[in-house]
Order: structure tokens, then C-alpha cells, then sequence
């Protein structure tokens, strides 16, 4: 892009989730209600459980599976009806049992990725469960080695202002 929004090396930050908003998503201010930017970060979050292999057949097989335990979302732009978004899941930081991602949306024309502009963030903090104990678990080291060369890899790029965040009213003085 021209303006910077997206950046230009984004290669190691793929897009791995697309949608559009649809007509029920708008709420009375005449944008997209804050409970779907949710419902598209999580589509998000299992497109990359997906890529790293905690998808439906691993948690058939073994029982594993995830869990948020934190989010914690910005709205940076309005989203309209129509609008395609988009979003880049960043592994910021894993260990043996927790995954911390921060994704981020852009919105724009259908088709027009050039033209997108940031529009949300969302920060989770993901634990590794065994579904039959209910209990956090180890990661298996395959994935937890695929989640560490994710985060080794983007690393590369600054993480955006928005991470890291905690909500907060600053005093004026």
C-alpha cells in the first residue's frame, strides 16, 4: 500500500482469514456491531489453529484442543456494511502451554486490498487444554515447534501501539 497501512514486507504475517460483512452484523449507529469484529477474530483464531495443526482432526485424535482465557480488543475505524475484512494473526509469544496472538483487521472494498485501512485488534491469551480433564496441557512439540518459528519470523515487525494495551482512564491534571 501507499498510505503504510499494510505493510509492504508482510510476508511473514499472512493473510489467513477473509470475510464480508454481512447486512445483520450492523447495528443502530449504522456499522458493524461490536459482538462481530469478535465472531471474525475467532474465525481467525481457527484459521490459524488450522495452519499450525490443531485443527478438528487433531483434536479428534487426541483431545487437545484451545482455550482464550483474555482478550482484549481496539476499534481503530468504523466498518461498513459491505466491506471485506481481512486479518493477520502475529504469534507474539508461546511456551509450553500458553500462546499469546495479536490479530489484525483491515477493511476495504471487496477485492481491493489496496484500499484497506486498519480497522480493529484483538490480543489473546490462549492456554493448551485436554478437553476429557478439562486441564492446560503441554503443547506437542511439533506444533509448539510450528508456533515458535511463527513467532521467530514475525518478529521482524514492530508490533502496533495497540498491543500490549490495558484499558485505563488517565487523570487530566
Amino acid at each position: 500500500m501507499t498510505d503504510g497501512s499494510i505493510p509492504a514486507d508482510s510476508a511473514a504475517i499472512p493473510i489467513l482469514h477473509r470475510e464480508t460483512v454481512q447486512p445483520d452484523w450492523i447495528d443502530y449507529n449504522g456499522h458493524m456491531n461490536l459482538a462481530y469484529y469478535v465472531l471474525v477474530f475467532d474465525h481467525a483464531t481457527d484459521a490459524l489453529q488450522d495452519v499450525v495443526g490443531l485443527d478438528a482432526a487433531y483434536r479428534d485424535a487426541t483431545g487437545g484442543s484451545i482455550f482464550v482465557v483474555e482478550a482484549h480488543i481496539t476499534y481503530d475505524d468504523e466498518v461498513k456494511l459491505g466491506e471485506e475484512l481481512w486479518v493477520r494473526p502475529r504469534v507474539v509469544d508461546v511456551d509450553g502451554k500458553r500462546l499469546q496472538v495479536f490479530h489484525e483487521m483491515f477493511a476495504g472494498p471487496p477485492g481491493r486490498e489496496d484500499l484497506g485501512r486498519p480497522a480493529a485488534t484483538n490480543e489473546l491469551m490462549i492456554l493448551h487444554v485436554d478437553l476429557n480433564s478439562r486441564r492446560v496441557t503441554p503443547f506437542p512439540t511439533e506444533i509448539f515447534n510450528h508456533l515458535e518459528r511463527m513467532k521467530e519470523d514475525q518478529s521482524i515487525h514492530p508490533l502496533p501501539p495497540q498491543a500490549g494495551r490495558r484499558i485505563e482512564m488517565k487523570k487530566k491534571v
